[in-house]
């Protein structure tokens, strides 16, 4: 893989003792919150360079283009940051599914990850599954 160029924006940041920020992926248009994600110097670089999200998976310890697998990609519009330097929010278009239905976004073949409500004393789920999450990852 090239060296990417040193980007000194990067240095704004306010990462953690891991060298993370927690990113939060909004969708263009819809505004909904599709997921929460972390991000290193390098992810954040390469989403920046790519236009397309790459987050630091701290289960695989390694970085992950979104949709790597599935295919569901997430197309970067705009990069924000928060008024202490240590959140980002990506707004994206969720790709990778028919054109006329929601993209996915989580794992579990739904829209957004935030697919439970709290209602009752009791945790809901409000969104359907739109694929089978087996039949999307190889």
């Amino acid at each position: 893989m090239a060296t990417l160029p040193i980007m000194k924006w990067l240095d704004d940041v306010k990462w953690d003792a891991q060298g993370l920020v927690p990113v939060i992926a909004q969708e263009v248009g819809s505004n909904d919150v599709l997921m929460f994600a972390f991000m290193n110097r390098e992810a954040l670089q390469q989403t920046a360079v790519r236009g397309e999200a790459v987050y630091w998976s701290r289960s695989r310890n390694r970085l992950w283009h979104k949709g790597e697998e599935s295919g569901h990609t997430q197309t970067v519009h705009a990069m924000r940051m928060d008024c202490d330097n240590d959140v980002l929010l990506l707004q994206v278009t969720q790709n990778g599914h028919a054109a006329d239905e929601r993209g996915i976004a989580c794992h579990t073949g739904r829209h957004s990850c935030f697919f439970q409500l709290y209602k009752d004393g009791a945790w809901h789920t409000t969104e359907p599954v739109l694929k089978d999450p087996q039949s999307i990852y190889r």
